[in-house]
């Protein structure tokens, strides 16, 4: 059961990943159709988590590609709070077409095999996972804001067709989405160290995103850093992450 549920939400992702990119010619038509592959492939997905965790002993997603699949689904979890609004459909552009190979990599790659974890462990991971889906989004939605900045910048002639939300909006839920991602990261990190896990690259990584994080936010509030300096920084501190493997070569 749990293996047929894999090609639904794939499938459903992918679709939502192509939709997307006709947002830019057709915005109302293709939105449509790449917000409903969103929520069905994520609806497809949850199904598949659960009976994954029915079927496993213990802790399902403690493998390398079994936490992949739950970041997919955390992230795709998290875009869901407002993606799917027509006045963000321009974030999908930036979140599926990544969300959909990457969960084909961790579909074709066996998901969910692992050795169980005790619940400790899936606090940590469920918390970092969330932390992590969270800076993914913060940074989609900085992309955006730097590419629409651009666009304005440049004038260009069809900059108002795809109705993009406006850099103020793009700029706050940014900070809010990160901000979020902060406190769950921190509470992972901190119930890591409780553990006693060793200083390895991936921790060095999570502590130096951590800390890119924190000056961005101290820096935003007391020196006003807003916008573009702001995306940047959360562009970095995901890029710190994702690049030394955080989800994938340390938890569990």
């Amino acid at each position: 059961m749990a293996d047929f549920l894999v090609w639904p939400a794939l499938l459903a992702y992918s679709e939502a990943a192509v939709a997307y990119v006709g947002v830019l010619r057709r915005p109302v038509t293709a939105s449509r159709l790449a917000i409903w592959g969103v929520r069905v492939g994520w609806l497809a997905h949850t199904a598949l988590l659960v009976a994954q965790a029915i079927r496993a002993d213990g802790f399902a997603w403690s493998s390398p590609t079994g936490l992949l699949n739950l970041f997919v689904w955390a992230a795709v979890g998290v875009y869901l709070i407002w993606g799917c609004s027509p006045r963000f459909r321009l974030l999908g552009l930036a979140v599926m077409p990544s969300v959909a190979a990457l969960f084909a990599v961790a579909a074709l790659a066996g998901g969910s095999a692992g050795d169980a974890a005790d619940t400790f462990v899936a606090a940590h991971v469920v918390l970092l996972i969330g932390g992590f889906a969270a800076f993914g989004l913060a940074a989609a939605l900085a992309a955006v804001y730097l590419w629409q900045e651009r666009r304005l910048r440049s004038r260009a002639a069809d900059v108002l067709r795809a109705a993009p939300p406006p850099l103020l909006t793009l700029d706050s839920l940014a900070a809010r989405t990160a901000a979020v991602g902060l406190v769950l990261f921190t509470a992972g990190l901190a119930l890591g160290f409780a553990r006693g896990h060793d200083v390895d690259l991936a921790v060095v990584g999570a502590l130096v995103a951590w800390l890119v994080y924190g000056a961005a936010f101290a820096v935003r509030r007391e020196l006003g850093w807003r916008g573009r300096r702001f995306a940047y920084a959360s562009l970095v501190g995901f890029a710190i992450v994702a690049l030394l493997g955080l989800p994938l070569g340390h938890l569990g």
